[in-house]
């Protein structure tokens, strides 16, 4: 879907502007950037090909998924599984209220903030078709842009985990799609994912 209405052009460039602020860089095939401007780059892309005519609410929430995540580190809260999900919830918290405004300041009507802001939340996962495909496009982004320096920090048992863990939050569209991005990582990783999807006997 093209949407060239002003005020998605106007969102869109307030989103990058907050993205180039982003302290860590990446080095891609343009150069360096920093990591949310390359993040949400490749985001979209994931759900304009999931999805060619992914609606503009859809959209927006895909320029603005993981904005500003830089200013609430991970060490702020404490190790393990608990302090993990405080963390998760502080930040969707925090990206759909900062969605919020911005989508507010570029004029947007609060039935559309609404909507973005629900689908930054995944509510009703499995059930909400856009939801679900915006979870399908994190995580092929996380696949894709992550996995490989992921995996260097992790032993296999630990990785198999996750991979599961991921797995079963996509759908099977967003899992043949995932199955295409293992194609493209070494030989290892990509057994590694096989591996950890495979069908039980």
């Amino acid at each position: 879907m093209l949407v060239a209405d002003a005020r998605f052009q106007r969102a869109v460039s307030h989103f990058k502007a907050a993205h180039y602020e982003d302290p860590v860089t990446v080095e891609t095939e343009g150069g360096e950037v920093p990591w949310s401007v390359h993040y949400h780059h490749r985001l979209v892309a994931w759900v304009r090909r999931l999805e060619p005519n992914a609606s503009e609410a859809l959209l927006l929430a895909a320029h603005c998924q993981h904005i500003r995540r830089w200013t609430i580190p991970r060490d702020r809260y404490p190790l393990g599984a608990a302090g993990y999900k405080r963390w998760r919830k502080t930040l969707t918290q925090y990206h759909a209220q900062e969605a919020g405004r911005i989508l507010g300041e570029a004029g947007y009507d609060e039935v559309t903030i609404g909507r973005v802001q629900a689908l930054l939340r995944k509510l009703r996962l499995k059930l909400d078709s856009e939801s679900q495909l915006l979870e399908d496009a994190v995580c092929l982004v996380f696949l894709e842009n992550e996995f490989e320096a992921f995996s260097r920090m992790h032993d296999d048992a630990k990785l198999t985990d996750i991979l599961q863990k991921t797995w079963r939050k996509m759908s099977p569209q967003g899992q043949k799609a995932a199955l295409g991005v293992a194609e493209t990582l070494a030989e290892s990783l990509r057994a590694l994912i096989h591996n950890a999807v495979a069908p039980e006997p």
